[in-house]
């Protein structure tokens, strides 16, 4: 099999382009030579016609630089586009939006280096910085694949139909661990040795919608059920939209301080579980059960 010279790195090719040269002009035979380093037959003799032009030389077989065009932003740019999207919104860049996007990353390089890409320069861009979005890589075993097409096909239609009749919103919630503390090595060993470090955990939890808006609260210590009620009460704080809630069937987001909270509140706060496993599908249950559910104020176990 014939070696693709394309395949093979430019100061590589250099040397085989002039040692192939060299020892034809020595008195081997062309075809041999080129056959020893499993090249086409055709190549050598367009670098042999190339070296015997007048006043060229071996310099004609110098590797060039490879053709295309050059990149727009400099190093230290692309060093600044980093530090805009690491670890930070695009709240903090004015933006009413927190979902970062190849639109809005597009617009900061043109503020600011009054320099226009296009959105898949700007796509390109970010993979080379790696930022780029993170799928799971397992699948949860909690998963119930029958639950989870049932909640998709009736259980989310019937939210988003109630949330639009009245007026209301949308968001998703999850909780997250942050672990501030030393990053062990391989051998599980922190990098500075002889030292002991407490692990610093900080808490957070979100919820954010399909239009980008976020909402966050950090907290210290496990999630309880008093600590979750109180988040739920910054969330709700001059809120004037009725909220629907999606999230996990964490027994936490069950405790009876919250099914109280949602019988007496007037805010139109409504909380959706996601399915559990082995529970049924069809199951829904309304909170405070011994006395009838305020529309505004229940709990669905989804």
């Amino acid at each position: 099999m014939k070696k693709d010279g394309r395949t093979i790195d430019h100061k590589t090719l250099e040397f085989i382009r002039k040692m192939a040269v060299e020892r034809v002009q020595q008195g081997e035979r062309p075809a041999e030579v080129i056959e020893s380093y499993g090249m086409n037959r055709t190549v050598i003799y367009k670098w042999l016609k190339v070296v015997a032009q007048p006043g060229v030389g071996f310099e004609a077989l110098d590797s060039k630089n490879g053709a295309g065009r050059p990149k727009k932003l400099t190093a230290a740019q692309e060093a600044q586009v980093f530090r805009w999207i690491n670890g930070k919104s695009p709240i903090q860049h004015g933006y009413d939006s927190g979902l970062w996007t190849r639109q809005i990353v597009k617009d900061l390089v043109q503020e600011h280096f009054g320099i226009t890409l296009c959105l898949p320069s700007i796509g390109t861009l970010l993979a080379r910085l790696g930022l780029i979005p993170r799928n799971p890589l397992d699948a949860a075993h909690q998963r119930t694949p029958e639950a989870i097409a049932q909640w998709e096909q009736e259980k989310y239609p019937a939210i988003v139909k109630r949330a639009r009749a009245e007026n209301g919103e949308i968001f998703f919630c999850d909780e997250a661990k942050f672990d501030a503390g030393p990053t062990p090595n391989r051998s599980g060993n922190h990098s500075v040795e002889g030292t002991i470090t407490r692990h610093q955990n900080t808490y957070a939890d979100s919820a954010m919608n399909f239009q980008g808006a976020f909402w966050f609260a950090t907290y210290q210590g496990p999630l309880s059920g008093e600590l979750f009620l109180t988040l739920l009460k910054k969330m709700m704080y001059r809120r004037r939209r009725p909220l629907h809630l999606v999230l996990d069937a964490d027994p936490i987001h069950k405790r009876a301080i919250i099914k109280r909270y949602l019988e007496s509140n007037r805010r139109g706060l409504t909380l959706h579980f996601l399915p559990e496993k082995n529970e049924p599908a069809g199951e829904e249950i309304l909170a405070g059960q011994s006395k009838p559910a305020r529309p505004k104020a229940s709990l669905l176990l989804t």
